[in-house]
């Protein structure tokens, strides 16, 4: 199984960080010891004193997928759910500054939360869906797709173009703005629309 994660994929996100708009889609990996599942607490690492959440779409692929068309992608997934990125931004702006890669920053153990799989038949428009994270019941990041640079069957189209897609795998597809530090005893708290997909705790 596969983690695709897509960065910088909503305009304000861009900005707020200090990046420029990407003008394709920007690919990482994450590692299969990255996720955490059925609300299992997350345990902030030693090495970072900047652990940031970052609340994502995240679709699951269905069927095995090879030079997608964005016209076809819709078939190639029917399950979505909420994740958080948890990055180490003080490690990704120190590693970013001298041109290296991110996974020190993104890869680490638990650093994948990932919530209660929904049906895409289930949600009106995969296009036009909000979504947002409250944390100790106050909300911290809203989003909706249509505010996303890349679309996700563009972004599947992109990403089949390059890798093979597998069932199974699973595609973060970037985080709207408003993202920030996590701290000892939050709670977070992911909603699809007002359905709660994922819920835990900083440890």
């Amino acid at each position: 199984m596969k983690i695709i994660c897509i960065g910088l994929n909503y305009r304000k996100h861009a900005m707020e960080i200090g990046r420029p708009l990407p003008e394709e889609p920007v690919v990482f990996l994450k590692p299969d010891s990255s996720i955490l599942k059925n609300n299992k607490p997350f345990f902030l690492p030693g090495f970072s004193a900047m652990i940031h959440y970052e609340v994502e779409i995240v679709v699951k692929i269905s069927k095995l997928g090879k030079g997608i068309s964005a016209k076809y992608a819709h078939r190639y997934y029917d399950e979505v759910t909420l994740g958080i990125d948890i990055t180490a931004r003080d490690i990704q702006n120190r590693n970013s500054a001298s041109g290296l890669p991110w996974e020190l920053s993104k890869c680490f153990d638990g650093a994948a939360p990932i919530g209660k799989f929904v049906a895409v038949s289930s949600v009106r428009n995969m296009n036009n869906i909000n979504f947002r994270l409250e944390i100790n019941d106050r909300i911290v990041q809203q989003g909706n797709t249509s505010d996303m640079i890349f679309s996700i069957n563009e972004i599947i189209a992109y990403i089949s173009k390059y890798f093979t897609l597998k069932t199974g795998d699973l595609i973060f597809t970037g985080t709207p703005s408003g993202v920030g530090p996590l701290k000892k005893n939050d709670n977070l708290v992911a909603y699809l629309e007002d359905e709660p997909l994922l819920d835990f705790m900083v440890k």
